[in-house]
């Protein structure tokens, strides 16, 4: 159920779902109201007066009990159960008047159509990679002294008609203790998957079945599968129940490899070391171990009931987690060691879990195109559908994909870890505690914050800092190069290690102790990320003879939080000027393709289509690309062509922030 809340003086509207948070439902308005411990209710500086309608709201500590009876309440605390009117008082905003600056970019919504975390793709069914059937065999006699294996063929035929499946040397050498301990019951683990040496496997037939565990007793109950993203900068984990579908514990870590540098060029160089390569994937593994002990945790699950693993990453990434040379990835003319990745058992590559567990990995496009981007086409449905889509993968490494059903086109630029905390001196992934929700007061600078988990600030995540990278700008707190005016007066603004810098949350506000800052150099290096996506887009569309207004569809994919903002995304640069209802918001792509492939086998020949219709367009050596890129390094963009709105609106925003400057 939908209600209309209306903030005053302003008269601002806005719908919203039963319950929402009035903090949040101000946010997504565009309403400033002062908020800096991150909407946990500590700060008491988000009050305000419910004038009409209905909430449900206890009284706070900050809140007096005449003014409780008054209507004042505090925002964060504060949950919508009809229409409200609500106003915004002078000492939640700290004006004599209401600076009506927010950007006028027409009716079109502020949040990103929101695609959630299904599977997107048609036509599949929950069909498991992998599948545990309890099977109870006759002994063997003298009239009837088949082999084992035999014998258990025979009784999967019977039962369940599995006629095609080849048996692993490790299931066998286990096999007769198994059977005859367990009285001939036992349950069987089958693993679908593409042929050994197959450059692609075959497309005209099912993956082939192989038996890769044998249980005593019946264990069918205990079915799990592991889906992995191996990002540059994260490793992201989800627990699935292959029985019933459901996601049921998930989990995500710093790639541990960043220590040996934040970007995939970093990593190669450090993998021709002595030792180098053998390091790195030991680092990956200890990230992947750590994320699959907390999923085990949280679910209250054995890794006995683990039954397969797929796994997504960019080409270096993949790899260094097989333990591949990738020495040739980044030298001329770029190539893989393979495309194709061979299954292999989990724990031969050092990850701990039973030696019965395979891992498939997905395949890759080129050298700078991974199977993280495949993975997201596979999940997106993007290959499916005849609207021409723009796919947008911002990460470390900004992956793009540019097509429909009949062609796919694709591209990959190094963006650096901004866009994921890296390189920012309070970044951090989106997690409890990140800043994802932010809003300036232009004229007193007071910002309004809200953090995952409503929790004290510890950090700024991705829609955190795309959010304080455009209130910057259009609140004439930074210049379109990114600097700080120097005419704008508060103690917000100080000269700090790296250049100037603007104090998001004082220490006493923030989970660490430490102020939180956003500097210069955190500047610089989001400018330069958001500016090697942009090119990059700019580069394959025109590649193809296309444009931006060109595209049915633009779908993003990342680890960002909830509070990711079409129109501040804009405003940067980060997104193109187009229609909103063009968005959509997709989430962590890779992580749902390989969930995917978890719950249907028959999504094996998919992934291959995939990965063979995608043409890559090379930038690394790229003079378009480089023109495009320098373009870029302004905010929105030096070509005001390229964001004829945005720079319309900013233009006749700073005009009033400084009107009212001066009368202040």
């Amino acid at each position: 159920m939908k209600y209309e809340i209306t903030f005053k003086p302003d008269g601002t509207t806005i719908l919203v779902d039963k319950g929402t948070n009035l903090l949040e439902a101000a946010l997504a308005a565009g309403v400033h109201v002062n908020a800096t411990c991150g909407g946990q209710g500590v700060c008491g500086k988000c009050q305000v007066i419910v004038e009409a309608g209905k909430v449900d709201s206890e009284k706070s500590e900050k809140t007096t009990q005449e003014k409780y009876e008054e209507g004042w309440r505090q925002a964060c605390n504060t949950f919508v159960l009809s229409d409200c009117t609500v106003q915004i008082p002078v000492e939640s905003r700290g004006l004599k008047h209401l600076v009506a600056r927010q950007l006028d970019m027409g009716t079109e919504e502020r949040k990103i159509a929101d695609l959630g975390t299904r599977p997107l793709a048609e036509g599949w069914q929950q069909d498991p990679l992998a599948i545990k059937l309890p099977v109870k065999l006759t002994p063997p006699t003298l009239k009837d002294n088949a082999g084992d294996l035999t014998r258990l063929s025979m009784g999967l035929k019977k039962q369940y008609q599995v006629e095609d499946f080849s048996a692993e040397l490790r299931c066998l050498e286990t096999m007769p203790g198994i059977l005859r301990k367990s009285e001939w019951s036992v349950t069987a683990t089958l693993m679908a998957g593409p042929e050994p040496g197959a450059v692609p496997p075959a497309q005209d037939q099912s993956p082939r079945f192989k038996l890769v565990r044998l249980e005593p007793g019946d264990t069918s109950s205990q079915h799990l599968a592991v889906a992995l993203d191996i990002g540059t900068t994260t490793v992201c984990v989800e627990l699935v129940d292959l029985r019933s579908g459901e996601v049921i514990a998930e989990a995500a870590e710093y790639n541990r490899q960043a220590q040996r540098g934040e970007d995939v060029i970093t990593r190669i160089v450090h993998a021709q070391k002595p030792g180098g390569g053998e390091e790195l994937q030991s680092l990956v593994m200890s990230s992947i171990n750590q994320v699959i002990d907390e999923v085990m945790e949280k679910s209250g699950s054995s890794k006995k009931s683990i039954s397969c693993m797929v796994a997504a990453g960019n080409t270096t990434m993949t790899h260094l987690l097989l333990g591949m040379e990738t020495r040739y990835i980044r030298e001329a003319p770029y190539v893989p060691v393979t495309n194709f990745m061979p299954l292999v058992w989990a724990s031969d590559v050092g990850i701990d879990v039973p030696d019965c567990v395979q891992l498939c990995s997905y395949p890759a496009v080129a050298s700078y195109v991974g199977g993280d981007i495949v993975s997201g086409i596979l999940g997106s449905g993007v290959f499916q559908k005849e609207e021409l889509t723009l796919y947008m993968d911002i990460g470390t490494n900004g992956e793009i994909v540019l097509g429909n059903r009949e062609w796919l086109a694709c591209a990959a630029c190094s963006m650096g870890p901004a866009f994921e905390g890296g390189g920012i001196k309070h970044g951090m992934r989106a997690d409890v505690g990140a800043i994802e929700g932010f809003h300036i007061n232009p004229i007193t600078l007071e910002p309004m914050v809200i953090t995952v988990g409503r929790k004290m600030p510890l950090g700024i995540c991705g829609s955190g800092l795309i959010s304080v990278l455009a209130e910057l700008l259009s609140g004439c707190v930074i210049d379109r190069n990114g600097k700080f005016e120097h005419n704008v007066s508060s103690d917000r603004i100080r000269s700090g290690q790296f250049g100037h810098e603007y104090v998001i949350a004082w220490a006493e506000d923030s989970g660490t102790g430490d102020d939180i800052v956003i500097n210069e150099v955190d500047i610089e290096n989001l400018i330069r990320a958001k500016g090697a996506l942009f090119a990059g887009c700019q580069t394959l569309l025109e590649s193809l003879n296309l444009s931006f207004d060109d595209l049915d569809r633009v779908i993003i994919a990342g680890a960002f939080g909830r509070y990711i903002n079409l129109e501040k995304g804009k405003q940067i640069g980060l997104f193109p000027d187009i229609p909103a209802e063009k968005f959509y918001f997709l989430g962590n792509g890779s992580l749902l393709g390989s969930r995917l492939v978890c719950l249907s086998k028959g999504m094996f020949s998919d992934v291959e289509r995939i990965a063979k219709m995608m043409t890559n367009v090379e930038l690394s050596d790229n003079q378009s690309f480089m023109d495009k890129y320098v373009g870029a390094l302004f905010l929105p963009h030096t070509d005001s062509r390229f964001f004829p709105r945005v720079s319309e609106a900013l233009e006749a925003n700073y005009q009033m922030i400084q009107s009212e400057r001066k009368a202040q």
